[in-house]
């Protein structure tokens, strides 16, 4: 019986000492990723304000991260601790140029959108414009009469028939149902 009792001793010696290097390798387990957080948290803050900054800008401090990234990997591989949070310090600096990139050309790509709409939207009042400045020959009208009621002067006839040379050959010789430009 004492021998049984040695036994678990032994084992239980055992058991105590593989938590014990368990709990061991969690805390440095739970201390490097905590490490990394606090790292991660640094780059957010220092991402945040580089997205306000120009693209160009964001882009040369994405190089400079990179480089940094890339300097901090070599003197790691003397730790390989320090490796791996270089690793993913590069990693993260790449996704975020990368996003940074994505949201700079979202953007480029909605102001272009809003210049087709606004030149849309000219283009519509230009044509409205054109469509209201539109006259309808009726039975009885003559060049100076339509002068007289829409430019307020029988003199400007002229310029209607300047701007309608294309439909009209002989300003005396006008039919009701013409279509005719009126000039500003």
């Amino acid at each position: 019986m004492a021998t049984k009792k040695q036994k678990k001793g032994i084992l239980g010696k055992a058991i105590d000492a593989m938590s014990t290097r368990d709990e061991k390798e969690a805390m440095e387990k739970a201390e490097k990723e905590a490490a990394a957080a606090r790292a991660q948290a640094a780059r957010e803050a220092a991402d945040k304000r580089a997205a306000e900054a120009k693209a160009k800008e964001a882009e040369a401090k994405a190089k400079e991260a990179e480089a940094k990234a890339k300097e901090a990997e070599a003197k790691a591989k003397e730790v390989e601790a320090k490796a791996k949070a270089a690793d993913k310090a590069a990693a993260e600096a790449k996704a975020k140029a990368a996003r940074l990139e994505r949201q700079q050309r979202a953007a480029e790509a909605a102001a272009r959108q809003r210049e087709r709409q606004e030149e849309m939207e000219r283009r519509a009042k230009e044509r409205a414009a054109a469509q209201a400045r539109v006259y309808v020959v009726k039975s009885g009208d003559s060049l100076s009469k339509i002068a007289k009621e829409i430019l307020g002067d029988a003199k400007r006839w002229p310029e209607i028939f300047e701007a309608n040379k294309d439909k009209i050959k002989d300003p005396n010789l006008i039919y009701p149902g013409q279509e005719l430009q009126i000039p500003s």
